[in-house]
Parts: C-alpha cells; sequence; structure tokens
C-alpha cells in the first residue's frame, strides 16, 4: 500500500486551485494529502499519473493531474490495491463537455470556477445562493456532467476535509441540500408512474446521496423508480420485490466488492421474479466475474447507466 503522508490543506485554504497551469509536487502533496515519494512511485511503477517535465527533470502536474491523484486516494480509501486503480480509472474517467473543442485543463478550470461558487454559499450556509448556483449549472449542462464533474467531487472533498472547526457542519449542510433535490427531482420523474425499478444500496457500502444520484441517472418520466432506505436488509430484499413486483432491483454500490458478492448476488438473482442488476464502482470491479451470469451490470457512469439498463430490460444486451 502507498503511504499516505500526514499534509491536510490548510482549514482556511479554498477548496478550488488557483488558476496557474502547473504546480511542483510539494504543492500537489500539500493540496492532496499524498506524500512527495509515493506520487512518484505512482508513476513509475503503475503509470497512473503523467506529470510533465521541466528540463531540469522537475516534475509539474496539471489541475487534471492533481484531480487524478485525489481520485487514486479515493479508491485507495475504498480498498482497491494501488496496482488495480489504474485499470478502474480507464474505465470511469467523467467525460468532458467540449472535450474536442477545448483543453481538459481548461474545462476543468470551468468546473472549479462553479465549484468555487457553491463553496462561498456552503461557508456561509446561504441556502438560497446556493439554490441559485445549482440552478444555473443545471442550465449549463447534462446531469450525469453536473453531478460527477462539478458536484459530486467537491461534496466529497468537503467529506474528506472535517478537521478544522465549522467544516462538518459546511458538509452537512451541503450533503442535506443535495440529498433534498436530488429526492425531489426522482418524485419529480415518476410521477405516477407504477414502481417499475427499485434501487437499493448494499448495506454500507455507500451513502445516501450517492445512492439517490444513481437512482436519478436511471430515471425519467417512464422509469416508475423507487429507491430504498439506505440500511436495507440484503436478505429482505426478495420480500420487497415480491410486494412491490418490479421489472428491475438495481442494487448499488461504491466500494471495492468481496470475494462473496458473485455468489450472493446469483442466490439472490435466483430467488427473484425481475431482472437483478448492479450498479456504481463495484459493478465494473466484479463484472468478470458475473460474466454469463444473470446479473446485468450498469457500470458507474450516469450517461449511460439508464441506457443499458434499458437495453437489458429488452433483451438487446447480455449479461
Amino acid at each position: 500500500m502507498p503511504v499516505i503522508a500526514d499534509i491536510r490543506p490548510d482549514s482556511e485554504a479554498p477548496v478550488a486551485l488557483d488558476r496557474v497551469d502547473l504546480f511542483p509536487i510539494r504543492e500537489v502533496a500539500r493540496l492532496t494529502g499524498v506524500n512527495p515519494v509515493t506520487l512518484r512511485a505512482w508513476e513509475r511503477r503503475y503509470g497512473l499519473i503523467q506529470p510533465t517535465r521541466t528540463e531540469s527533470g522537475h516534475r509539474l502536474y496539471s489541475m487534471t493531474d492533481i484531480e487524478h491523484v485525489r481520485s487514486i486516494v479515493d479508491w485507495i480509501d475504498r480498498g482497491v490495491a494501488v496496482s488495480k486503480v489504474g485499470k478502474i480509472l480507464a474505465k470511469t474517467e467523467p467525460r468532458k463537455v467540449l472535450a474536442n473543442i477545448i483543453s481538459d485543463d481548461q474545462v476543468q478550470a470551468d468546473y472549479l470556477q462553479w465549484q468555487e461558487q457553491i463553496q462561498r454559499a456552503v461557508s456561509s450556509f446561504d441556502d438560497q445562493e446556493l439554490d441559485r448556483v445549482y440552478g444555473q449549472i443545471f442550465s449549463s449542462y447534462p446531469l450525469p456532467v453536473v453531478f460527477q464533474d462539478i458536484l459530486m467531487p467537491l461534496w466529497l472533498q468537503l467529506l474528506q476535509r472535517q478537521e478544522a472547526f465549522g467544516q462538518t457542519s459546511e458538509w452537512l449542510f451541503f450533503d442535506g441540500f443535495l440529498r433534498a433535490r436530488v429526492l425531489h427531482r426522482i418524485i419529480m420523474l415518476r410521477g405516477s408512474q407504477p414502481r417499475r425499478v427499485i434501487v437499493s444500496a448494499l448495506s454500507g457500502q455507500c451513502r445516501e446521496l450517492e445512492l439517490l444520484v444513481a437512482a436519478l441517472f436511471l430515471s425519467d418520466n417512464d422509469s416508475g423508480v423507487r429507491v430504498l432506505t439506505t440500511g436495507q436488509p440484503f436478505d429482505e430484499l426478495t420480500l420487497v420485490c415480491e410486494k412491490i413486483k418490479p421489472q428491475a432491483l438495481v442494487l448499488f454500490s461504491n466500494h471495492a466488492p468481496g470475494p462473496e458478492l458473485p455468489r450472493r448476488l446469483n442466490r439472490l438473482a435466483l430467488s427473484l421474479d425481475c431482472q437483478l442488476m448492479l450498479a456504481g464502482d463495484a459493478s465494473d470491479l466484479v463484472q468478470d466475474s458475473l460474466a454469463g451470469s444473470s446479473v446485468a451490470c450498469l457500470g458507474n457512469e450516469g450517461a449511460t447507466m439508464r441506457q443499458r439498463m434499458v437495453q437489458f430490460l429488452a433483451g438487446a444486451l447480455d449479461t
């Protein structure tokens, strides 16, 4: 396992980075909490980061590189071995809007500008300003970009930065705001539709907001998505499906799956009268183990999760 240093961002520092092009390794260590020795090891041993070099050989990192480092740390915190992180990131790298027109760093700078506005509203506990910025972001980007590239990365950063006085309150304020808005959107999209799709978390493997965002990605005016409360017992899912009679049960997890998960999912699938699907980061990690089974893997990309679900239900894709 890599050595994560005790370097933490200053409590007074803003979440977003200054808009300069490149950062030296010591600044990357300060911003991400990863020891420079570990950053170099990730580059040499695993090819996870590819910084540019000065003529004298010093490493320089872009804003995209820094977000990449934070993604690596997040996966390691979830229990994934560093040797496997590269393969996962290759599948789960967020899509960049306008990628064919402007550079990734410029796109990231645009996302960071929105995150700065959100951060200021959160720090002031200003729900009206937060709601205004939230609405502007939705008017500027498609749903997957809003959550995967702007809101959820900031939410995760605030979750991980609760050392200083008041930061826990800020995260709780932001988390509560997003949960309320996402749940409202799910309910509005569902309307009076029958409950065709049930979405439930694997116990202890995500937070409520992450589950709700996944359910939102699966929702539209025809889907009838119903979200079960986090903490739903795995052993009682069959009973719930017998009562509701959905077309599909989608389980969600963003943690590294244990070796017993494929067996448990296959046993559950045998007891259901509906299609069983797995979504989230665990879906990509366990996909090979479920090949040929009746369990469908939807992946973790908001732009494709619903499309794949519809195709599986129509029999257009093999599990």
